[in-house]
């Protein structure tokens, strides 16, 4: 899948209560970076963190089923990304899966990895061998089209909930953004309990893709989410339109907080459709990557963590993206931050 870059923006910020909870906003977009040096070409699509400034990071197409696990060294005060050293690679010496999405669980110390192929999350140890455990899937999301399934996985140690979601609209709940003009994208938001077995589900809707696919090939879903610790979701929704002459081509990417508390869930049994309880969404911020006669920014962000604080008490929020292997020279294996507070 394809991924973003970005164009810089700067906004201050405050606090703003929504609905007795407190709405993220952002401080400053940091630049966009990559780490040729350290960081071998690859298929980044989800990053976690685990402690001492290391981050388990998954490639959906690496030779063996695993993590990598990269340090990033980030400035306390402007919150950028200063270095990433490559610490290797923990492989399960199983098949890769399509492992899409990434998420570490402190209490247990162990990695769960969401797997597009198989359409599985499972569990693994900081060795990345298999522990045997994996989450209970409903049923229904194993009608997800392929390529469009599992991409984003996240947990909060606060509320110890698991989420996940399909990247695109399942069959049997509409149609799908990627072939027909102005569908919005219904997404099920699946939260899972300790345990790993389904707790509640809810509804989202994406917005209306910026381009339809006569004008050319367009990518519409949500690669990635994150669980704050208020019980809220950050999502991102992400556009890859590829024009027929590749110039003109962008990546167009939202960020969204929602509070699945404040909405009512869903009934797995029941389909999506246009009287279906979405959840309501605040955007936190927008932006695009393009493709120009002499700019060749383009990044397809499809990872997506909590960082380190900052000495101001802001939040970084890291982003890594799918450079398909640093495909035909031009795509790299971006970094990003973004500063909430």
């Amino acid at each position: 899948m394809y991924r973003i870059l970005f164009s810089i923006l700067l906004c201050g910020v405050l606090l703003q209560p929504v609905n007795g909870q407190t709405h993220i906003q952002l401080v400053r977009e940091g630049g966009q970076k990559s780490f040729a040096e350290n960081v071998p070409a690859g298929n980044y699509s989800g990053i976690t963190y685990i402690g001492n400034d290391e981050y388990a990071v998954v490639s959906d197409k690496a030779p063996e089923d695993g993590f990598f696990v990269f340090k990033i060294t980030i400035d306390s005060i402007t919150g950028n990304i200063s270095q990433i050293v490559n610490l290797g690679f923990r492989s399960s010496h199983k098949p890769n899966r399509d492992e899409e999405g990434i998420a570490y669980l402190a209490a247990r110390q162990t990695i769960l990895i969401s797997g597009e192929g198989d359409m599985a999350i499972k569990e693994y140890g900081l060795d990345g061998i298999p522990t045997g455990r994996e989450a209970a899937i409903p049923k229904l999301f194993h009608k997800a089209s392929a390529n469009l399934g599992f991409e984003a996985l996240t947990y909060s140690s606060a509320t110890k909930m698991l989420w996940t979601c399909n990247e695109s609209t399942l069959p049997g709940d509409g149609e799908q953004a990627d072939g027909a003009p102005l569908a919005r994208n219904r997404i099920r938001l699946q939260a899972f309990d300790e345990s790993l077995q389904p707790a509640k589900q809810y509804a989202y809707q994406m917005d209306e893709p910026l381009m339809n696919q006569s004008a050319g090939l367009c990518t519409h879903g949500v690669p990635e989410l994150v669980a704050l610790d208020d019980g809220s979701l950050l999502v991102l929704e992400r556009e890859f339109f590829v024009a027929e002459s590749k110039l003109g081509s962008f990546v167009n990417c939202k960020l969204f907080q929602v509070f699945p508390a404040l909405g009512q869930s869903l009934s797995t049994e029941n389909t999506l459709t246009v009287h279906s309880p979405f959840l309501e969404k605040t955007l936190v911020h927008e932006w695009q990557t393009s493709v120009g006669l002499l700019d060749y920014d383009i990044a397809n962000y499809e990872g997506m963590c909590l960082g380190p604080r900052l000495h101001d008490g802001s939040q970084v929020l890291i982003l890594v993206a799918d450079s398909q292997n640093q495909y035909a020279g031009i795509l790299q294996d971006w970094f990003k931050v973004l500063i909430l507070k």
